[in-house]
């Protein structure tokens, strides 16, 4: 198997969320941006209505009301109108199919979003070409109609031109060449994933022309890509070519990270004249495969950890990595880790090294549920970009609703874009906010409004479990009593409230939970274990 993707989705889900068929004799995608809603300059704020349960209006012909909906392990740029967003082909009932890969959409403010269509009409020729000369280069025969896979892209702005890094994987067995499937297994591996590169200079076209081959999949193994049984987990390839990040250092060196389960993540040096790989990639020489950066379990060839995303902060003079952890059904969860240089070591809140192996902290993200709503589940795999208008940091992933939601046996394929305001700790960690953003105007917080009853969620990690909220009350008198407890006080210039030792950073946002929905509180911190802490003002 390629990815987890097909390892923790039930037969019946993945029925629904099939994201890895080859649809590309079907019609390819043209831009749908509704222009009315994108061109409206009314900045009159008002709380968003429309439903986290989009089953009602999932189908391909709802598509210009999907705003956030079916989205999938995002990517964000900014053109200097638009914030542009792509992500993997999934879809709840498989909507996206037969139109296209690397579904786009476009918003000026962050909360209105429009589609766009597909960015990729059909699979480039060169991915199948390239995978059958390999396989002829080792005595394989040719494989006539790849099950492809299209996941995970990731887009930049290099000088004038956008560079979209994307995922293309096999899902075809090594040895015999047939679709992945219990019945077809041969005991060989699934073939290799690639990562190719498409550029434009307009992305409000959504015309892009394809550049070919970045890196693929590599093995450390010869030919020997022997499988004992479905449940030998020794990977075959070391590297694993899904899910790129792409970064560009303050002395304007040119880095992409890729990686997934396998051995983890690693770091290729991109020319950035060309987007292609500095040190010319070969699958025969480790030494062109990139720098190791990160391993969740060391020895391990399958290990749940996944989708790197990097940036670099100026206010810090860190590189940050963030990872999903986990399967993405129900257990995702987001963490970082940091380092001062792109190649690290990257070390977590403890200032312990992870290159060669450890559990990473912070928790950006875990399974939650607020009181009154399903909660969130598979709630990871993240990009991170910055507001253009006030230089603040965004995180923006997918997140699930949990299973049978409204009585949906199949709404953990429900997948609703979230987009949310981050702030930073006094230590110069990220925090995420607990609500998703709504461009809340920015008005003045005292010590008052803070005053009252609210639900705190401690984000530890337990797998598989969502968090629950626990009673949190700020008295007028500068006491908290419940879920922390102590003296608390709050810092109106910054916007920190204090809790004994324990800073919590306070922004305005929408209770999306209410019924209706109302403007609230909320705050976000870290514990002394590198745990978020949530908190939402209910009353």
């Amino acid at each position: 198997m390629r990815h987890k993707y097909f390892l923790f989705l039930s037969v019946t889900l993945a029925a629904l969320l099939l994201i890895g068929c080859n649809n590309d004799d079907l019609e390819p995608t043209g831009i749908t941006v509704k222009e009315d809603e994108d061109e409206v300059t009314d900045t009159t704020y008002t709380i968003p209505t429309y439903a986290d349960d989009y089953a009602a209006m999932a189908s391909w012909n709802d598509r210009s009301d999907w705003n956030l909906a079916n989205v999938h392990d995002p990517s964000v740029v900014f053109d200097g109108d638009y914030y542009y967003m792509y992500g993997t082909n999934a879809s709840y009932g498989n909507a996206h199919d037969g139109h296209g890969h690397f579904h786009g959409r476009r918003s000026r403010d962050l909360v209105n979003w429009s589609y766009m269509g597909a960015s990729m009409s059909v699979t480039p020729t060169w991915v199948k070409d390239t995978l059958n000369s390999m396989r002829d280069a080792v005595g394989l025969a040719p494989i006539n109609n790849p099950a492809f896979g299209h996941w995970a892209p990731v887009v930049r702005k290099v000088g004038n031109v956008y560079r979209m890094y994307y995922s293309i994987i096999i899902d075809n067995l090594i040895g015999n060449g047939l679709p992945w499937s219990e019945e077809n297994f041969d005991n060989t591996w699934t073939e290799r994933a690639f990562i190719g590169m498409m550029e434009t200079t307009d992305p409000s076209s959504n015309n892009w022309e394809d550049k070919g081959m970045v890196v693929c999949s590599v093995s450390d193994r010869g030919t020997d890509w022997s499988r004992s049984s479905t449940n030998d987990w020794s990977g075959y390839f070391k590297y694993n070519a899904i899910d790129p990040s792409y970064v560009v250092t303050p002395e304007g060196e040119h880095w992409m990270f890729y990686g997934s389960w396998h051995s983890g993540i690693a770091a290729v040096q991109i020319d950035s004249d060309t987007g292609l790989p500095l040190h010319e990639f070969d699958i025969n020489d480790e030494s062109t495969w990139g720098t190791h950066i990160y391993t969740r379990t060391n020895g391990s060839r399958w290990q749940g950890s996944e989708g790197p995303e990097v940036m670099y902060s100026e206010e810090t003079g860190y590189y940050y990595l963030f990872l999903a952890y986990d399967g993405l059904d129900v257990p995702y969860n987001t963490r970082v880790t940091r380092s001062e240089n792109v190649t690290g070591p990257y070390k977590g809140y403890d200032g312990a090294s992870v290159t060669n192996g450890g559990d990473v902290y912070p928790i950006v993200t875990h399974p939650y549920k607020f009181n009154n709503h399903s909660g969130w589940v598979g709630f990871a795999h993240n990009a991170m970009f910055q507001y253009e208008e006030t230089g603040d940091w965004f995180y923006a992933s997918q997140a699930r609703l949990p299973a049978n939601t409204g009585g949906n046996a199949y709404s953990n394929a429900i997948m609703m874009g979230h987009v949310r305001k981050v702030r930073w700790t006094e230590g110069g960690w990220p925090v995420v906010m607990p609500e998703r953003y709504t461009g809340v105007p920015e008005t003045e917080i005292s010590e008052a409004d803070l005053a009252g009853n609210w639900e705190l969620i401690t984000l530890r990690y337990e797998y598989r479990t969502q968090q629950t909220s626990v009673a949190l009350t700020l008295s007028a008198n500068g006491e908290a009593t419940g879920a922390l407890t102590g003296a608390w006080s709050f810092d109106e210039a910054d916007n920190v409230l204090t809790i004994g030792n324990t800073k919590l950073y306070v922004e305005r946002e929408v209770d999306w939970e209410a019924s209706p929905r109302e403007l609230t509180l909320v705050f976000a911190g870290l514990n002394s274990s590198g745990v978020s802490l949530w908190g939402k003002k209910t009353q």
